[in-house]
């Protein structure tokens, strides 16, 4: 099949949805690589909760390459930005050695932000600059702030001083700079699609398995190896609520399975509308029922 027609491979879907066997499937069919686009399968240690599935690298009796998982560890801040750098390097990689990425995850920003090419600069602090806004009260902060970036919406830079400090820094900066270009991505898409009561099953199927298969040691050795609470709030809904749950803010292992069930199947009406949303931004994403292979390979007969 002639690879020019699109030169990255993606398959994209919510949790529990079989995207990543799918992914894998097509990645041994196109002799491609798999880079994960999953926000927390970057941390080593969050293997059970993140839904690692390592043991699913496997197709046609050989293991398929995968990429972006287990870079850093939990001390480790890495936002969108550190996934857009790691990610084109290996896209570049790839790329040079003729093979096809094929990106698996449910990410949606993460997702958003290698297929439209989000332009980012590495900005350094700036101790000066900091020390002259320490000096100024918050209302003529965000004077300047607004001033730099007249249509900014991130109230979230407003919430304390030392975000306003940082977000200042950045406008400033990108005053007097220029992101470098971002390699061309064009993507052939593939979204995994359930009907809703097949995934709810699916989501309360895969929980009772976690659970039954360390989940809730993982969290606690984590935790004993010197991983505040704290942390774990941040590292999304099976790491928030197991971790509730160690601490006594839920009573009962039913209690938490009921709970973090019911989170997570509103986790997957979310990426459902941010999915919706890359459609609406101009995005073509052909849908596979039940992320089935044959569909999905019918797909790229198609576009050859």
């Amino acid at each position: 099949m002639p690879k020019e027609t699109f030169n990255t491979l993606v398959v994209l879907g919510p949790t529990a949805s079989g995207k990543t066997r799918l992914g894998v499937q097509l990645a041994a069919h196109l002799d491609g690589e798999i880079l994960s686009a999953d926000s927390r399968q970057v941390y080593r240690g969050l293997d059970i909760g993140s839904g690692k599935d390592l043991d699913e690298y496997q197709a046609d009796g050989r293991a398929i390459p995968y990429h972006l998982i287990d870079l850093v560890d939990l001390k480790t801040e890495f936002s969108v930005f550190h996934f857009q750098r790691a990610f084109f390097e290996v896209f570049e990689a790839l790329r040079a050695r003729k093979t096809m990425p094929v990106v698996v995850g449910g990410t949606g920003l993460y997702l958003d932000a290698v297929l439209r090419g989000y332009h980012f600069l590495e900005v350094p602090e700036n101790p000066a600059l900091r020390a002259e806004l320490d000096a100024l009260p918050g209302e003529a902060l965000l004077t300047r702030l607004l001033r730099l970036k007249p249509s900014s919406h991130n109230t979230t830079d407003l919430a304390d001083r030392a975000r306003t400090f940082r977000a200042i820094e950045i406008a400033e900066y990108e005053q007097h700079h220029t992101p470098e270009p971002t390699p061309e991505v064009r993507p052939l898409i593939l979204g995994t699609l359930w009907p809703r009561d097949e995934l709810r099953a699916r989501i309360a199927l895969r929980l009772k398995e976690r659970l039954e298969h360390g989940l809730i040691e993982e969290v606690e050795t984590l935790h004993a190896d010197g991983y505040p609470w704290e942390r774990f709030d941040l590292l999304g809904l099976e790491y928030r609520f197991v971790s509730q749950f160690l601490r006594g803010e839920i009573r009962s292992k039913n209690d938490l399975r009921q709970k973090l069930g019911a989170a997570i199947n509103q986790f997957a009406k979310r990426q459902d509308t941010w999915f919706r949303r890359m459609e609406r931004l101009g995005q073509t994403i052909h849908w596979v029922p039940r992320a089935d292979i044959a569909a999905a390979l019918h797909i790229l007969q198609g576009v050859s």
